[in-house]
């Protein structure tokens, strides 16, 4: 899959070149494109017994597969911003709070194009008793899982390599709190 122009979308020629992926450059006319990384957000929501809400993905890519909560942060949106939207899109509820987690970069193939981003991931708080509304198009269904271990982490069948290590990141830190806790 290349992301590519076979003609410059400013003037029509066809000598338009794609520099390594980064930009497109036409020596023509002087258009230039940067393919830049777009910004995804993805919400961990835990219970009160640890287990993590996972949501499974109703379109492609990786239709079928499990994944967060979340989406592509808009244009002119704060990336907390685009987690209380998606949240509210996906889910029907808002969270009372976010706490950055981690990112990492990701690969999205979507019909045909292939979308390099970077995948910002929060754990998100939601009102207690709060009763979930998924939104049809997005979301096949919900189910709440452990993923405490590496072993639990990797039988996770998950559409996306970022929330895998997201939850490597989780089960560490947790870990550590738990080796804390037994100190004391």
């Amino acid at each position: 899959m290349q992301n590519d122009f076979r003609f410059c979308p400013s003037c029509g020629k066809t000598n338009i070149k794609n520099v390594n992926m980064r930009k497109w450059l036409c020596p023509d006319c002087g258009f230039d494109l940067y393919n830049n990384v777009a910004a995804a957000v993805g919400l961990v929501v835990q219970d009160d017994e640890g287990r993590i809400l996972f949501e499974t993905r109703g379109k492609e890519p990786r239709k079928g597969f499990l994944a967060f909560p979340g989406g592509f942060v808009d244009p002119d949106e704060s990336l907390e911003e685009a987690c209380m939207r998606e949240c509210r899109e996906e889910l029907g509820v808002e969270p009372v709070s976010l706490e950055y987690i981690a990112s990492f970069p990701n690969t999205y193939d979507y019909k045909n194009i292939r979308y390099k981003t970077s995948d910002v991931f929060f754990l998100a708080v939601i009102p207690s008793g709060a009763v979930f509304k998924t939104q049809e198009s997005e979301v096949l269904s919900l189910e709440r899982r452990f993923a405490r271990t590496e072993e639990e982490i990797a039988g996770l069948p998950l559409a996306f390599e970022s929330a895998r290590k997201t939850l490597e990141i989780l089960q560490k830190r947790n870990n550590q709190y738990r080796m804390k806790d037994r100190s004391l």
